[in-house]
């Protein structure tokens, strides 16, 4: 099981009362909302192995150089050239419980992975692609429909209501919503655009229009040899708009598509039966109130 961490903290911040308060009156409902998610999901699931996969950079420099207004609405200030990723704009209450959702995953002995230069998507894509097994992906962001595999028994649970209902998203209901399998998501995406992303796609090609092309012509480089066989049967509307996007079309895989082959950092993904540095984890439990969230989810650990 492969935790898109900040979708889920993003989530429980949202999703419980701002009320939910360390003894000092900082809210701490990020963190417990998140320690509540993960115990259900474990309950519910029983991964063999579980990976909470972080954003070590939510805006990859390599992703804006192809397009830059790849999530660019989301920017509070930008970094200075090379001094590391840029600051996402987060709620000022939220920000100071990402550090101590790190420590408190640490302390228990959930594996947490990020790594420099990537978003948590490319991490999940990577182990997703190194999996020998089943992989359940759990995330409110759908750019991770791409990865939807049956032949390998990859899916994605989204959370429609916290984690206690999950939209279990495999092939088959991609094929009923979208029209496309997990491969053909990407190129769907990628015509279709994303403005919560700031990507563009190409202009009048809407969601349904994506899914027609990609069934007659099979993928993206299908779509625009289209473009270029005067046979095809493009419409000149089509034709006109796909041709005007070459320039977008020609980047935006590389943007859109999750890496594969990010250099991972050793780690167990193993669940812990129990907490990795018990010392630790009672002192954040104390100076944080982690109370019922943090024993709800040992107890599920502990089996």
């Amino acid at each position: 099981m492969l935790l898109d961490t900040a979708s889920l903290y993003f989530r429980a911040y949202f999703g419980v009362p701002d009320s939910v308060k360390a003894p000092d009156g900082t809210p701490v409902n990020a963190v417990r909302g998140l320690l509540d998610f993960i115990a259900r999901l474990v309950q519910d699931h029983r991964p063999d192995e579980l990976v909470a996969c972080m954003d070590a950079d939510w805006r990859p420099h390599w992703r804006v150089e192809l397009i830059p207004s790849y999530k660019a609405h989301r920017v509070a200030e930008a970094a200075p050239s090379g001094a590391g990723p840029d600051e996402e704009e987060i709620p000022d209450t939220l920000s100071p419980q990402v550090p101590v959702i790190e420590a408190v995953l640490d302390a228990v002995g959930i594996a947490r992975v990020g790594v420099a230069g990537y978003e948590a998507d490319d991490v999940i894509g990577t182990l997703t692609a190194r999996a020998a097994g089943p992989v359940d992906i759990v995330t409110g962001d759908r750019d991770l429909y791409q990865l939807v595999d049956d032949a390998r028994g990859v899916r994605v649970l989204y959370p429609l209501k916290g984690v206690g209902s999950l939209q279990v998203t495999d092939e088959d209901w991609l094929r009923s919503k979208y029209g496309v399998d997990g491969r053909g998501y990407a190129d769907l995406a990628l015509l279709r655009g994303d403005p919560s992303d700031g990507l563009p796609g190409v202009p009048g090609i809407g969601e349904k229009t994506a899914a027609k092309l990609l069934a007659a012509y099979g993928d993206l480089a299908g779509i625009m040899a289209a473009v270029d066989d005067p046979a095809s049967k493009l419409t000149p509307a089509q034709r006109r708009r796909l041709d005007e996007s070459r320039e977008y079309v020609a980047v935006a895989p590389k943007v859109v598509r999750v890496a594969d082959d990010v250099p991972l950092p050793r780690f167990d993904p193993a669940l812990p039966a129990a907490p990795l540095d018990p010392e630790v984890l009672d002192g954040l439990a104390a100076r944080w109130g982690l109370g019922g969230s943090l024993d709800r989810l040992l107890s599920v650990l502990r089996g």
